[in-house]
């Protein structure tokens, strides 16, 4: 796929540089303390969320297919990758990290972009609330100042151990955590053009340091000093090995950052009236992951409020988001010493308020109030994300989206005997013409409505082959209503057609629309049943059949249905 900036970047002038600085800075500043939270909440140094920004942002904004996506580590990413760093280690995350932006790369080259917008949304919302439940109760301990805990990767685990450790609770942590959390709440109403989350970090630290210095566990007393510089390139050891152990979790990071990206691009299209490109936004998003590994970063995919505050606040181009990675850069460089002070119960209440903006908690209501099998499916995957982990939860919530479409679509297909109504003038064939004084032994004419695929092929087969057991001469199936045809419901059509040609019947077909059509002749059907058995109009088609008709049964039979049929008979 081409990768090109002329449309992203035409008619550029200073005045849209300026908005675009203005835009970049402040973005670079909010996404500074989510950088680092979210990588000390997946289990890793804070620096590595810095790096992550850094390259992860400036990367998926140069080849991204989105022209205002923030790229980054993000919130949905964080029981994945602490599971990953739990199981593998933080050096098999890396290769992890790097295969799913292989994958993502191939995703958007083979134009894949468009597939994932059919994850059911129950799906999506109950993983996404499950993943909103995980963060924030990820964050008690530190909100709480509870240290000597075991961390775990099962939740039922991680609550017992808050349980257990709930005697150690530290009253300044308490108050550092709503100092920050109130800043965070109000800053909005009231400094609307300051990021709250950044606001609540330095007046909470500066709290804690000046009020009650080492009473509270901070950045550098649990991972040291953060460096003031790059890490160098260090290329993962990838291996067959590697590649057979990690390419489950590589791909479930690669679905949700795909999912997440794609959301992401799609609000910023509805924000600002751009359109993105999907399978450019993987192609973005896998370079982006592929590099980032390289320089110690974490996985990272689109961020949907660092995106919505980059179109808030004046962006004109993808150069916002390269001006964010280089801010960032410039903190890391200039900073990095004073970040080491930073209380982790200050971190606590900016990962707490994420979980509660993303818990999608309103569309989950909503869902559940259907009290459809949609409502299943959503507290099913919900509850997986909690319990279990969210690769489980996904596959769970898709098998049983699945079936219900299958069980809703198989209740869509209809299958009617019909014949011509004489007293339409058209004299186009109706169900109601059918019943056991009107029919016709020698002619049998079916429509079909609605797709016919593996859920419903062999109860349309059984259907025609029990209403038939008296083999007439001809077989018409109206399928004018048929829009799709799967290789199941094909085979099930060859065993009647087959069936048919046996017994010295004949199957015609009319109205057949292009797919089934192009079904049929990729499988050789059509060249079996014959050209001259497929009509364009029905009332053709019957005409042909009545060519088939033996006039010696004709004149004995009662139950005319044919206007022709009369004809023939009283010739005879």
């Amino acid at each position: 796929m081409k990768l090109s900036f002329g449309g992203r970047f035409q008619g550029y002038n200073g005045k849209k540089f300026q908005k675009d600085l203005i835009s970049g800075l402040i973005v670079g500043i909010v996404a500074i303390p989510l950088g680092m939270a979210f990588a000390i909440a997946s289990g890793v140094k804070p620096e590595y969320g810095l790096y992550t920004t850094f390259v992860a942002g400036i990367l998926i904004s140069l080849f991204g297919g989105s022209k205002f996506q923030i790229g980054g580590p993000t919130g949905a990413f964080i029981p994945i990758l602490f599971a990953i760093v739990m199981q593998y280690g933080y050096e098999n995350l890396l290769i992890a990290g790097f295969m799913a932006g292989v994958i993502l790369l191939f995703m958007g080259i083979f134009k894949l972009g468009g597939v994932i917008k059919f994850i059911p949304r129950p799906v999506t919302i109950g993983f996404t609330t499950g993943i909103a439940v995980t963060i924030f109760t990820g964050q008690i301990a530190n909100f709480l100042g509870l240290h000597n805990l075991e961390k775990h990767q099962e939740f039922l685990a991680n609550m017992k151990e808050l349980g257990i450790h709930i005697s150690t609770i530290n009253m300044y942590s308490i108050l550092t955590a709503v100092i920050c959390l109130v800043l965070i709440i109000l800053t909005p109403k009231l400094l609307p053009k300051i990021p709250g989350s950044l606001l609540g970090l330095l007046i909470s630290t500066v709290a804690a340091s000046i009020f009650y210095p080492d009473k509270v566990a901070t950045i550098g007393s649990i991972y040291g000093a953060i460096p003031n510089s790059l890490p160098s390139i260090h290329l993962p050891a990838l291996s067959i090995e590697h590649i057979q152990s990690l390419i489950k979790p590589a791909f479930v990071i690669a679905m949700l950052g795909g999912i997440e990206s794609l959301l992401s691009a799609v609000v910023a299209d509805g924000m600002s009236g751009s359109r993105h490109n999907s399978n450019r936004e993987l192609i973005g998003q896998g370079i982006a992951n592929m590099i980032t590994p390289l320089f110690g970063g974490i996985p990272a995919t689109g961020a949907i409020a660092r995106t919505a505050t980059n179109i808030k606040n004046g962006a004109e181009s993808p150069l916002s988001g390269v001006i964010h990675g280089i801010v960032v850069l410039l903190v890391l460089f200039l900073f990095a010493p004073y970040a080491s002070n930073i209380p982790l119960a200050s971190m606590a209440p900016i990962l707490m308020v994420v979980a509660w903006n993303m818990s999608e908690r309103k569309e989950f209501a909503h869902v559940l109030k259907t009290k459809t099998a949609e409502s299943f499916v959503l507290l099913i995957t919900f509850f997986l994300t909690v319990f279990t982990d969210l690769t489980t939860a996904v596959e769970v919530g898709l098998v049983l989206s699945g079936i219900i479409f299958v069980k809703h679509m198989s209740g869509l297909l209809i299958t009617a005997k019909v014949l011509p109504d004489p007293s339409d003038k058209n004299e186009k064939v109706a169900a109601h013409m059918v019943n056991e004084q009107h029919n016709c032994p020698q002619i049998s004419i079916y429509t079909v409505e609605g797709a016919l695929f593996f859920g419903v092929a062999n109860m349309f087969e059984k259907s025609i082959m029990d209403e038939i057991h008296y083999k007439p001469k001809v077989l018409l199936l109206k399928m004018g209503n048929v829009p799709y045809l799967d290789t199941t419901g094909e085979s099930n059509l060859s065993s009647i057609v087959k069936h048919f040609n046996k017994h010295g019947g004949t199957v015609i077909f009319s109205e057949l629309q292009n797919q089934p059509r192009e079904m049929l002749q990729k499988t050789g059907l059509d060249e079996f049943i014959t050209q001259e058995h497929f009509f364009e109009q029905t009332g053709d088609a019957v005409s042909f059949a009545l060519t088939k008709l033996n006039p010696s049964q004709c004149l004995g039979c009662k139950h005319y249905a044919f206007r022709e049929c009369h004809q023939l008979s009283s010739s005879k």
